[in-house]
């Protein structure tokens, strides 16, 4: 049975084929709000609130791509995390920081090597740590749009669907994220593999 059906069988109440649909995007969703949070534990609630926001509105869902309606409700739900962090700030910036073993795939896939010695690995989980520390950095509304386009791989249309705001934004926010990861990511160029820093030293 494929997502459409399921979706519809979904709106209709049945909760079986709703868990189907979620249980193919839950680790994207998680992933997504790690890299916007940076802690475990606050994303994974943001992504249970997100799940059962979801679900509470299904009926709402007027087709178009599952997944950009899903994050976008899950950026909403860390936007709202993100908020509550401002009036009551006292997460630090090392508690911001993730556990090793709670990298996303994606940065894992992209730093994987044939041959990961303990030093390669150890290389590695500096690395995950430093890109992380720069997303940290970021605003909020640039380190939305870089984990949905440069992490979790979405395209721009899923992007302005994920944060509701239209193409040229999106774009806007993207292209002004990456500069300021890239300036961040050149105080770490020891950890760099040696093509980006050389685009950094070119650049």
């Amino acid at each position: 049975m494929d997502e459409a059906e399921l979706l519809r069988l979904a709106q209709r109440g049945d909760l079986e084929a709703f868990n189907q649909v979620v249980l193919a995007h839950q680790t994207r969703a998680y992933n997504v709000a790690l890299r916007i949070l940076g802690e475990g534990e606050a994303a994974a609630d943001a992504t249970q609130d997100a799940v059962l926001s979801a679900y509470r509105n299904l009926r709402s869902y007027r087709g178009g791509s599952f997944r950009a309606w899903l994050l976008r409700i899950v950026t909403n739900a860390c936007y709202d995390e993100l908020r509550r962090r401002k009036r009551r700030p006292t997460t630090s910036l090392e508690d911001l920081t993730p556990d090793s073993d709670e990298g996303a795939p994606e940065f894992e896939e992209w730093l994987a090597s044939t041959a990961d010695g303990p030093e390669r690995l150890s290389e590695r989980s500096e690395l995950v740590q430093a890109i992380q520390d720069c997303l940290n950095r970021l605003p909020d509304e640039f380190r939305i749009v870089a984990v949905l386009a440069d992490v979790q791989g979405c395209d721009y249309q899923e992007v302005a669907a994920a944060i509701g705001k239209p193409l040229g934004t999106v774009k806007s926010r993207l292209a002004r994220a990456r500069a300021r990861l890239r300036d961040c990511l050149q105080r770490h160029g020891e950890l760099l593999p040696s093509a980006l820093r050389l685009q950094g030293e070119a650049s």
